[in-house]
């Protein structure tokens, strides 16, 4: 279904065009009003109480789990993706001589841990090029063999939202015994997705993009066979019993049962779960599939009227319906974006290409006046 207008809920100015949730998602009203009152909260320290510490972070978890469609067991509190990517690569285990498959031009912070990984382990990052026919998925497939012992993907692209056929890897990733490792960042919340399907060893995402909410909260999804795994760091939450206050001082060395040893130190925050919980909310309400098919139409009309500038397009059946790549023949001029954003449309510029992320706060008069200003610059 196509939804309607979602601009009235965001703070956004009228004479703005945000066609850039991939870089940062506005705030919606319901998120900001409560950061403002958690914020006013904290300031009452009195008025908080022992139980306060777990419910709400509970609840997040819980959330976050109806979001991919796995258990609220396997969900883990985390301030960033690349601290939830560090817990699965101190994980996951790696022979000598053994590959480690990430995609050309990937996110940095899918790429780094992987790299310590390998160099700890005595393995190999192998980097899967870019292909021709943007087909990812089959160039994923050529390389993964029974040498391979983690494949590190994202959902789509960053760069261009070109798409990863996640269920078809993650076939070929349990057959040959590896471990799949997918950072949803750039796709989770506006791409359907559900780990019961895809099953991935581990799933990351960070809060502030599609996911709506604040910065510094995101999310580890841990598959069972993980979830008695070393965590990244120690903290008192993370720890059985920690419930009585009165008893921390007798330590002890079992956990908080599923992924909740992951969690990080602080987990409870007092003003960014209130937020993250407003934005998921709201998502669910929404639905990815009615987000992804009402933003694959604005997409589209990027695309087309793309063409006609003569700038490359990923086809509409290798990219996902929320983000698209426009490519043109010698690159752009190094200040495209801040033209543009001088003009009060804002894009981002990754890597050749200009990547284009409306969300339901957008229009097709937004996508008009970027291909209008583009055809002016280009």
């Amino acid at each position: 279904m196509i939804l309607p207008s979602q601009r009235h809920l965001f703070e956004l100015p009228e004479d703005l065009t945000w066609l850039n949730c991939a870089y940062m998602s506005p705030q919606m009203h319901a998120v900001s009003e409560a950061g403002k009152a958690s914020v006013v909260r904290k300031a009452r320290p009195w008025e908080l109480k022992a139980e306060d510490f777990f419910t709400e972070s509970e609840a997040l978890r819980a959330r976050f789990g109806d979001l991919v469609g796995g258990d609220a067991e396997g969900v883990a509190l985390v301030p960033s993706a690349s601290y939830g990517l560090a817990v699965a690569a101190m994980n996951v285990r790696v022979r000598v001589g053994q590959r480690l498959l990430v995609l050309a031009e990937e996110f940095p912070s899918n790429v780094y841990p992987w790299r310590e990984l390998a160099d700890r382990a005595g393995a190999h990052v192998v980097t899967v090029g870019r292909p021709e026919d943007g087909d990812w998925t089959r160039a994923l497939l050529a390389e993964l063999d029974e040498r391979t012992a983690v494949v590190a993907v994202p959902h789509c692209h960053w760069t261009d939202g070109s798409l990863v056929d996640l269920v078809k890897v993650g076939e070929r990733v349990r057959e040959v015994g590896a471990a799949l490792a997918v950072d949803a960042t750039q796709s989770l919340g506006a791409l359907p997705l559900d780990v019961a399907v895809v099953r991935p060893d581990f799933l990351v995402a960070a809060g502030y993009k599609w996911l709506m909410g604040p910065y510094s909260q995101s999310y580890l999804y841990v598959a069972p066979r993980w979830r008695e795994g070393r965590p990244l760091e120690h903290n008192w939450l993370m720890r059985a019993g920690s419930e009585d206050f009165s008893r921390l001082v007798e330590y002890r060395e079992d956990f908080q049962p599923g992924a909740r040893r992951f969690d990080v130190g602080e987990r409870s925050n007092f003003v960014l779960v209130p937020m993250a919980m407003a934005g998921l909310r709201q998502l669910l309400s929404w639905g990815a599939d009615d987000i992804q098919q009402t933003l694959g139409a604005l997409t589209e009309r990027v695309a087309k009227g793309a063409r006609s500038l003569r700038l490359e397009v990923p086809p509409e059946s290798q990219r996902a319906g929320h983000l698209v790549g426009l490519k043109r023949r010698g690159g752009y001029a190094p200040d495209l974006a801040a033209r543009l954003a001088a003009r009060k449309v804002y894009v981002s510029v990754r890597g050749d290409s200009i990547r284009v992320s409306p969300h339901l706060y957008n229009s097709e008069a937004d996508v008009d006046r970027l291909l209008e200003e583009l055809d002016a610059l280009v």
